[in-house]
């Protein structure tokens, strides 16, 4: 199981993800998130900084020339397309970086024929809980709805996973989860993390006895 911690705006913090373990790290570039790193993190620092770690940017409805350049500028490895991009976006998107495609789930229905639509133009989904505003929201969805997912791509399980919830994730035994996505639950303020949750919840995903 891989573990990404999103909503990163610290370099120090940054340092110590690498150090506990984690697989990605993720950088906000929605400029309405309290978490944008735009006006935080400077591009040079996170390319020197995030050697060891794959860096996600997350995007919402941006511009596709606005993504490709930050992903250049940045050096990012990952872009994670929080809005409603279409297919062919996330399939240019994809020819500069691995690209990860944002669902929002609600009461699940019409679910996963919406996902049918991007089966062939990204390289992993995630499953975010449904709210207002794009981003998250801090509450878990009900995991059930992914019981019969049907697809081969493989998906980041995300929405409101705090440090209690790691036993719960591994015992899902659900083929096609990858990876778990942690955010604002592990969050002293918006964008900075309580490092010592954070490397706990790793070791205990990474180390867990369930298969």
């Amino acid at each position: 199981m891989k573990v990404k911690v999103c909503g990163i705006t610290k370099a120090e913090q940054l340092k110590l993800l690498i150090e506990g373990g984690a697989d990605y790290a993720g950088f906000i570039f929605y400029e309405r998130s309290p978490r944008f790193v735009g006006n935080k993190l400077d591009a040079r620092t996170v390319r020197e900084t995030g050697k060891g770690i794959k860096k996600v940017g997350v995007f919402v409805n941006a511009p596709l020339s606005q993504v490709l350049q930050i992903i250049k500028d940045y050096g990012l490895d990952v872009a994670q397309l929080h809005g409603d991009e279409t297919p062919d976006y996330c399939a240019t998107v994809r020819e500069s970086a691995v690209v990860i495609k944002a669902f929002r789930i609600g009461d699940g229905v019409g679910l996963f024929d919406t996902v049918a639509r991007y089966e062939y133009v990204c390289d992993y989904f995630l499953f975010d809980t449904a709210g207002a505003e794009y981003g998250g929201t801090g509450k878990l969805f009900d995991w059930a709805l992914l019981s019969q997912y049907p697809f081969k791509t493989p998906f980041f399980l995300s929405g409101g996973i705090g440090p209690s919830h790691a036993e719960a994730v591994m015992e899902l035994g659900l083929p096609a989860l990858y990876a778990v996505d942690v955010n604002s639950k592990f969050e002293t303020a918006p964008g900075v993390k309580n490092m010592d949750q954070v490397h706990a919840f790793i070791n205990n995903i990474k180390h867990s006895p369930v298969k």
